[in-house]
């Protein structure tokens, strides 16, 4: 096959893609502005997407923490510098990795689940269904677990932070000896709110990226349960990625906006 047909292919089913999105996306703003307000799925929702998540979250936040602490320790033990470990760990989780682990764990968990359950309703025509009786599916469906995502994403995110510092705190203190004063005062020194800020800016940006793609993966889902399936992984898989491509870009935005001589300072 041509290589440059595969390329012109391979462009525009990407283009589309993106054009397919856009479109919810613009039926979900609508649905903010104009469509009705669904308390008890957005209820449901949060309960499902914070409350059920928070083990997993606060388990992988803890040992990231731990373990870069570990591995910094190692490191700078050698040219005596231990107690910046706590500042280098305090600000890597909030600024790094709460938000992108957490992410990760929501595009496999949440994510997967939104576009099985979703799946399942358009390939068994319960969304039609909800047509028939007036019911807008991206009202129903997309726009309360938007919202709750919205709502239990900084939750999750400070969680995964705190567990993460808190771990590293242990690490540092009560197996590698270093005094507690300085470990603490290197924490507060390097990392202050404008971290916070940008952690929940990268979890808001990726909560909505797995909603947005994993609801368009179950509702564009087709041929049985096959259909469902491969609508799940890609769920997981897109935005998975799509995680990782915005946190580069939003890295680089937060900086230019939050420079790190001002952070610092």
């Amino acid at each position: 096959m041509n290589p440059f047909h595969s390329l012109g292919r391979l462009t525009l089913s990407f283009m589309s893609y993106l054009g397919q999105l856009g479109y919810l996306v613009g039926g979900i703003i609508e649905s903010l502005l104009k469509g009705q307000r669904r308390y008890q799925q957005t209820f449901a929702q949060v309960a499902e997407i914070g409350g059920r998540s928070q083990t997993v979250v606060i388990i992988t936040g803890a040992f990231t923490g731990a373990v870069l602490a570990a591995q910094a320790l190692f490191q700078f033990k050698l040219f005596g510098l231990e107690t910046a470990a706590g500042g280098l760990v305090s600000v890597a989780m909030l600024r790094e990795l709460g938000p992108s682990i957490t992410g990760l764990m929501l595009a496999g968990r949440v994510g997967s689940a939104m576009a099985a359950e979703i799946g399942t309703m358009k390939v068994t025509e319960q969304i039609d269904a909800l047509r028939s009786m007036a019911v807008h599916p991206i009202d129903y469906l997309v726009t309360p677990r938007l919202v709750a995502m919205i709502i239990s994403v900084p939750l999750l995110i400070a969680e995964a932070a705190a567990f993460g510092i808190f771990a590293s705190y242990v690490i540092g203190v009560h197996f590698f000896h270093v005094e507690a004063a300085y470990w603490v005062a290197n924490m507060t020194k390097y990392a202050d709110l404008s971290d916070v800020f940008i952690a929940v800016i990268k979890g808001l940006s990726f909560g909505i990226l797995i909603v947005i793609i994993s609801c368009h993966q179950g509702l564009k889902a087709s041929n049985g349960a096959v259909g469902v399936g491969r609508g799940t992984t890609n769920a997981m898989v897109y935005s998975s990625l799509a995680i990782l491509i915005a946190n580069f870009f939003l890295t680089l935005l937060m900086q230019h906006f939050f420079p790190a001589e001002f952070i610092t300072n």
